[in-house]
């Protein structure tokens, strides 16, 4: 997933020269980190539902947009995840191209390499502990619900920042990038304190053969008995759901619980819900499960999921799906248990944060004008 080298990037070109600024908000300060997921909104649910393809250099565009209003608020420095697929590359000649004595501000912009890197969401995980280690304040996360997912476990107490450019984005959320690097620059650099400005997200705890694995949004139980491809399309397959929250308006199976039994994210609960795949049930719900997709789904119940909630699973054998893609599988004699906890990492609540701004007018300043000219009928001549 986060290879380096090739495709323009230079291993070996260390920090980028920046042309001197002129921070707007007082000294500079803070850092931020940036891991931009190359394969998000690139995985199978191209092919079997009509999900969008988000492009590696929208993705490069909107790092450049965070390390423009991060220099502009006053932070120094700016990590950035690499890559072989244009994203870092991109960012570098971007850089590169700025004219000297620009007066807008421009933070120094340094990247982040993994030797050898994996391939696999492992390097998520270890970009976030390095960024963490190089002083990250915040980091600013673009990808889906797998990318937020992978990182999770790597965050500790520092806030994240998920910006949504995966398939299943039911946890990150469109912002635009401008907007979402003035909040985490704020929270940076100490105007905003974590009180303020975030959050601690809920999380389900899934267990099985001594490994515990987690989801930010759902767990879904299902029949097949392979991880396969991962991604999830068969509702007669389906047998039970537990989702942290569940929006009316969210794409994916936690769509299902949002109209049956709306929950926020900022409840003290979840929702849990028993489906009756390819069963008769009374009630249906019709539901986007995947982008482009609407099924009806038989729901056989739903009830209340409680912080520190143990919950068992009782098929024999099949799959368990985190944040909609397959992960987990599981036979005879498998014991799989799903809880629901409050030890999610810490998220950066843009509005929250822009709001308290607005409120504290920490991005407004005020010029004396001038006073009039001395009348030279009252000066006195010396």
């Amino acid at each position: 997933m986060w290879p380096s080298g090739g495709n323009g990037w230079d291993p070996q070109a260390g920090p980028v020269p920046m042309p001197p600024r002129t921070p707007r908000l007082g000294e500079p300060r803070g850092c931020i980190g940036i891991v931009a997921n190359p394969m998000s909104g690139r995985d199978i649910r191209r092919v079997t539902a009509r999900a969008s393809v988000f492009p590696n250099a929208e993705k490069a565009n909107m790092v450049l947009r965070l390390a423009a209003a991060a220099g502009a608020l006053g932070v120094r420095t700016v990590l950035v995840s690499t890559d072989s697929f244009g994203i870092a590359a991109s960012v570098l000649r971007a850089c590169r191209r700025r004219p000297a004595g620009g007066d807008r501000g421009w933070p120094e912009v340094r990247f982040c390499e993994l030797d050898p890197p994996t391939g696999t969401a492992a390097d998520t995980r270890a970009l976030v502990e390095r960024m963490r280690a190089s002083g990250a304040a915040v980091l600013v996360l673009l990808g889906g619900d797998g990318t937020v997912r992978a990182a999770a476990p790597a965050l500790g107490d520092t806030p994240v920042l998920p910006l949504s450019t995966g398939t299943n984005n039911a946890f990150p959320q469109l912002w635009e990038a401008t907007v979402a690097g003035i909040a985490a620059s704020l929270v940076a650099t100490g105007r905003v304190t974590h009180a303020q400005a975030t959050y601690r997200a809920k999380l389900l705890r899934v267990e099985t053969r001594g490994v515990a694995e987690v989801a930010l949004v759902d767990v879904c139980v299902c029949t097949l008995s392979h991880v396969g491809a991962r991604a999830l399309w068969q509702p007669a397959t389906l047998r039970a759901l537990f989702c942290t929250f569940a929006e009316p308006h969210a794409v994916g199976l936690s769509s299902i619980a949002g109209q049956l039994r709306p929950t926020s994210r900022a409840h003290r609960g979840g929702v849990a819900v028993r489906l009756a795949g390819d069963s008769p049930a009374e009630l249906t719900v019709l539901a986007p499960i995947a982008p482009g997709v609407v099924e009806p789904i038989g729901v056989l119940g739903v009830d209340d999921l409680a912080i520190g909630e143990r919950r068992g699973v009782d098929l024999p054998a099949g799959t368990i799906a985190l944040d909609g893609e397959r992960e987990i599988e599981f036979g005879p004699g498998d014991e799989v248990s799903v809880t629901l906890t409050d030890a999610g990492p810490r998220v950066v609540d843009i509005p929250r944060v822009l709001a308290e701004a607005a409120r504290r007018r920490l991005l407004t300043s005020t010029t004396a004008r001038p006073g009039p000219p001395p009348d030279p009928r009252t000066t006195a001549t010396r």
